[in-house]
């Protein structure tokens, strides 16, 4: 990679980021990774302004579920016809192990510096846990160590919360690997059978819907990835041969009416059935709008492919990462300047339902541009100082297997 891609976020979005399917990039769905990451931070974010207590933001969490769909569909399109070997899988692990894991580790590290601090400073200890209690003991500090924090050996979230997912997604990942070396052709048939079982798994053993995550979270992550995967088989051609075609001509009023729709669709599906059994088809709406986009034939696309959001798609990852300890840290400056000036930028609301500490209504929507502004401006620097040269790094060490 050249310096200019590694210091330009937009262009490495092209270069790192994306799937091909016959040499194509998909740039429009890297931008949705970032669109997805940032919806997701705000459902993480307590406030009671009326964005976050709107339906859409409290059921965000299925966008998680986007992340699986495109994971399978871009591992599916750039290596189902290269884990023919067994090295073949082990550069491929190594390479996705690299992906994942550093920047899961700072976070790790960062969570854990802030509960030495908490240890040592009684007056950062709150209303809440003593420090290394409860979801940030040292036990299951191992499990998030070794990557087990999703896979049903914990009993609560963890630490960095959202890691869970990236937690299955590496175990889908070494699953996926496994089955297209020993079925070949066939493994098409193991994901039919995934895609199939697991949403009657979770409909049948989940009490929370498809809200799962350190219990079923592999499930979930399964059920999602294997569409995305199935998608990648069955499609890349007539996607390929389409993108060509519509490049050709620019974008199309019919594909721009057919993505409106879809968004407006997300948009609805989310709203009204994040909290029931309905949500159970996210990954099917999910995989319909990967389809869709995968296209690039209309306005909307036009528009992802602009150069803020082709950054927010590179900047996913680290997004979905620190955004946690971002939300967390300003919550706690917060509450000491809260607790010197009484301002009322802190307080105890209902949130969905739910008892929650967080930005009071005079503060909320605020607090939610600071919030972005400051999780961007994080994930840039973890996306530039240890994403981007991890990355590179893996992928020599890769190369000597």
């Amino acid at each position: 990679m050249t310096q200019t891609a590694f210091l330009n976020p937009t262009r490495a979005a092209a270069s790192t980021h994306t799937g091909t399917v016959a040499g194509e990039r998909f740039l429009v769905l890297d931008s949705w990774r970032g669109i997805c990451a940032l919806l997701v931070a705000l459902f993480h974010f307590p406030t009671a302004s009326t964005i976050s207590q709107s339906a859409f933001i409290g059921s965000s969490y299925l966008f998680v579920d986007f992340f699986f769909v495109l994971s399978g569909f871009v591992i599916a399109s750039s290596y189902g016809d290269r884990l023919n070997q067994p090295e073949q899988v082990a550069r491929f692990a190594l390479v996705r192990f690299g992906r994942i894991y550093p920047l899961h580790l700072l976070m790790l590290a960062a969570f854990a510096g802030f509960e030495l601090l908490r240890l040592m400073l009684p007056q950062l200890h709150g209303t809440g846990a003593a420090p290394f209690t409860g979801g940030f003991d040292l036990g299951s500090l191992l499990a998030n160590l070794l990557l087990l924090q999703g896979v049903g050996f914990e009993d609560q979230l963890t630490w960095n919360a959202p890691s869970w997912s990236i937690s299955a997604e590496f175990f889908a990942y070494l699953l996926f690997a496994g089955v297209v070396l020993v079925a070949g052709a066939r493994a098409w048939i193991w994901f039919v059978a995934a895609a199939v079982t697991a949403p009657l798994f979770l409909l049948g053993f989940s009490t929370h819907h498809m809200d799962v995550s350190f219990d079923f979270g592999f499930i979930r992550c399964l059920y999602g990835f294997s569409l995305g995967a199935l998608l990648a088989w069955f499609q890349h051609d007539s996607i390929a041969g389409a993108r060509q075609a519509l490049a050709r001509g620019g974008p199309r009023m019919d594909w721009t009416l057919a993505e409106i729709v879809m968004v407006t669709v997300i948009v609805l599906f989310v709203s009204l059935a994040g909290g029931n059994d309905f949500g159970i088809a996210a990954p099917l709406v999910f995989a319909l709008a990967l389809f869709l986009f995968a296209h690039e034939g209309g306005w909307i696309s036009a528009l992802l492919r602009t150069p803020f959001m082709l950054t927010l798609g590179a900047l996913s990852y680290s997004i979905y990462m620190v955004h946690i300890f971002v939300q967390a840290r300003m919550i706690n400056v917060a509450g000491l300047v809260e607790r010197k000036l009484g301002l009322g930028l802190i307080g105890d609301f209902m949130l969905r339902g739910q008892h929650a500490t967080g930005f009071g209504a005079g503060w909320g929507s605020v607090a939610i541009v600071v919030m972005l502004a400051a999780t961007i401006a994080a994930s840039w620097i973890t996306w530039r100082l240890i994403e981007m040269p991890a990355m590179a790094w893996f992928r020599r060490l890769s190369k000597r297997i």
